[in-house]
């Protein structure tokens, strides 16, 4: 998303979207699935993750079969409370994320960490994602119970060892409150198709999604 301190005109941006769209599709990071995952249950279960602006993650994990629900908003950090305006100070600690309700018998954890690390975000960009930069827009997991940890301490490690980016993975395990984003985040990319931001960063990703992940594509 255009944040405050990312002083782009509407003109340019629009510039920017044209640029890009017309360039190459963006492409997922073919990456191995994971070699442990967590146990399936007949209850829906939860995952956060985030990866920068969480329209663009939203928008992916939408499209993921077996997920029923995904909610833009704000996680981790001490603070009890979260706004957009207050993230946005860099000041709460928390990051922009998604809170992902998925079924385990047709989507599994390790599957959603799998369409995360290859295609969502970049894993090897330190607080920062694309155009967005600051520690709210950082590569983190959080971790809803103890199976999920395991599971993607030993992806990270994974991945880490099969060399499968050609960076260091920086993405970190955290824990913290997860917070709603307000009602104009949410679906923004359903609601705004033609956004700058949208048309320039995450219709891309969607595409590369849908390319790698025909399978798992609603």
């Amino acid at each position: 998303m255009i944040k405050p301190f990312l002083t782009i005109a509407l003109a340019g941006a629009a510039a920017l979207a044209a640029t890009h769209a017309n360039s190459a599709p963006e492409r997922a990071v073919i990456i191995p699935a994971p070699a442990r995952d967590v146990v399936p249950t007949a209850a829906p279960r939860v995952a956060v993750f985030a990866g920068g602006c969480f329209w663009g993650m939203e928008a992916v994990f939408e499209r993921v079969k077996g997920v029923t629900n995904v909610t833009a908003g704000y996680a981790g950090g001490t603070a009890g409370s979260a706004t957009y305006d207050q993230v946005s100070t860099e000041s709460t600690g928390h990051a922009e994320a998604v809170r992902i309700t998925y079924d385990p018998r047709k989507v599994s954890y390790g599957t959603l960490l799998r369409v995360y690390f290859s295609v969502a975000h970049n894993p090897t960009e330190l607080n920062r994602q694309g155009p967005d930069a600051g520690p709210s827009y950082r590569s983190a997991i959080f971790p809803q119970n103890e199976a999920q940890r395991g599971v993607a301490a030993a992806y990270i490690d994974q991945l880490t060892r099969a060399k499968a980016f050609p960076r260091p993975i920086v993405t970190k395990l955290e824990s913290g409150r997860f917070f709603p984003a307000e009602e104009y985040h949410q679906q923004f990319y359903d609601k705004n198709p033609n956004h700058p931001y949208i048309v320039a960063w995450d219709k891309p990703k969607v595409a590369a999604f849908r390319a790698a992940f025909p399978q798992l594509a609603k």
